[in-house]
């Protein structure tokens, strides 16, 4: 959430920010909400303050004044705090669906706007037409997609042999690499509740997104980044703790409403998929360069795999409703004949701190302040596969993988 007091002040151009962020966003909505929940809770305290006054006086006498009077409050305080409960309900959900204002820095518009900030290594060039991984995947045995629709529904996947090798050789590299750039690693529940996906960002904006346990306050998480999110949810920290830096690999489940396209055929676009989450929480005076840090472990894999990418800042209505600016990793899929993201890292400063009380101490007895929290993906799996298939495919059809997967053991 964002700072209340910031709002109404409009401090740092916090409105042209929203809007900038998300335009159909009705922030005025938001304010009249605000001034009207607060001004019907002053006449609730007020009418609450007289009516315990005038019982205070009944016990000492009773009079036909007071009896009066407290009959005529208590009718009236009755229908303002149902006025209260409404008012207060309508400035809760608006509040909760107000984004996270961007960045002064962050581009103006949707994605067309977005800036490569820069490109690394050269697009692989083929002495032959290079196919798809879903080509090369089936006539490998790498892959049953029909199977998995059969057993579960369309747009999940069955990973075979070599596929499942290289799947775990991916997390083990990637693994150790969050750990040498200071990661501790985590395996948390794959089940969140509502309180968590609140506290992320994720409801109620992404509730059609999420897969929801029937009769259970449970999901499926979208994310590790929720779960990573609510470790910390309710706790003050020592300032001495931060920055804390923690990595998670874990599947995602997401529903993702709307038709894919034939572009997205294989592992592009499916409901479930295993990726690698960095996560830190850290003082407000850290964020910024936290956020290069994540970007640069995140770049470093893709090294390491001999990988073309680019790095892309995000202008303001394609960064995340939780963040104030975010990177966008995106690698080059030769049989797709485009980039597609496989990382995304974002500065969310105190929004996910705010919704899930997560704050810290500079000293014991001091004030408390909310922390900032960031994210990343440090790799989405299935993506990354993909990328490697299609570039080191073979005119044969095999794939002659990288040293460094092959160093993982997997494939002795």
């Amino acid at each position: 959430m964002i700072d209340l007091a910031q709002l109404r002040n409009n401090e740092h151009n916090i409105v042209a920010r929203i809007e900038k962020k998300d335009p159909r966003f009705n922030i005025q909505a938001l304010l009249d909400a605000d001034k009207a929940f607060r001004a019907i809770s002053t006449e609730v305290d007020a009418l609450r303050e007289e009516k315990n006054k005038l019982a205070s006086q009944a016990k000492q006498q009773v009079t036909d004044e007071i009896r009066s009077r407290s009959i005529e409050i208590s009718k009236i305080l009755k229908q303002k705090e149902q006025e209260l409960a409404l008012a207060e309900a309508e400035f809760k959900n608006l509040y909760a669906s107000c984004p996270n204002p961007a960045e002064e820095d962050v581009p103006t518009g949707n994605k067309e706007a977005n800036v490569v900030v820069r490109e690394i290594g050269a697009k692989p060039t083929f002495d032959f037409e290079p196919q798809s991984h879903v080509e090369l995947g089936n006539n490998l045995g790498w892959f049953d997609f029909e199977a998995a629709a059969r057993m579960t529904g369309s747009n999940f996947a069955l990973y075979k042999g070599d596929a499942v090798k290289l799947l775990y050789s991916l997390t083990m590299l990637m693994l150790k690499n969050n750990i040498k750039h200071g990661f501790t690693p985590i395996l948390p529940p794959y089940l969140v509740n509502t309180k968590s996906l609140e506290a992320a960002g994720q409801l109620p904006k992404f509730a059609d997104g999420v897969y929801k346990v029937e009769n259970e306050d449970l999901y499926l998480s979208p994310t590790s980044e929720v779960n990573l999110t609510n470790m910390y949810r309710d706790m003050i920290l020592d300032r001495a703790q931060l920055p804390v830096r923690m990595t998670a690999w874990t599947s995602c489940f997401r529903r993702e409403a709307g038709g894919y396209g034939s572009a997205e055929r294989g592992l592009i676009r499916i409901h479930e998929f295993e990726k690698l989450e960095l996560y830190s929480i850290v003082t407000p005076e850290e964020s910024a360069k936290e956020l290069e840090k994540m970007v640069a472990a995140a770049e470093n894999i893709l090294q390491m795999l001999g990988l073309h990418y680019r790095v892309s800042l995000l202008a303001a209505q394609d960064t995340s409703f939780q963040s104030v600016k975010t990177y966008d990793i995106e690698v080059w899929m030769p049989g797709q004949k485009a980039y597609y993201e496989v990382s995304s890292a974002s500065n969310c400063h105190a929004f996910q701190a705010r919704r899930g009380g997560i704050r810290y101490r500079e000293f014991k007895g001091g004030k408390t302040v909310h922390a900032h929290t960031l994210n990343a993906s440090s790799l989405a799996l299935p993506r990354l596969m993909v990328a490697l298939m299609e570039t080191y495919q073979q005119a044969d059809g095999s794939i002659e993988l990288p040293a460094v997967i092959k160093e993982q053991g997997l494939f002795e």
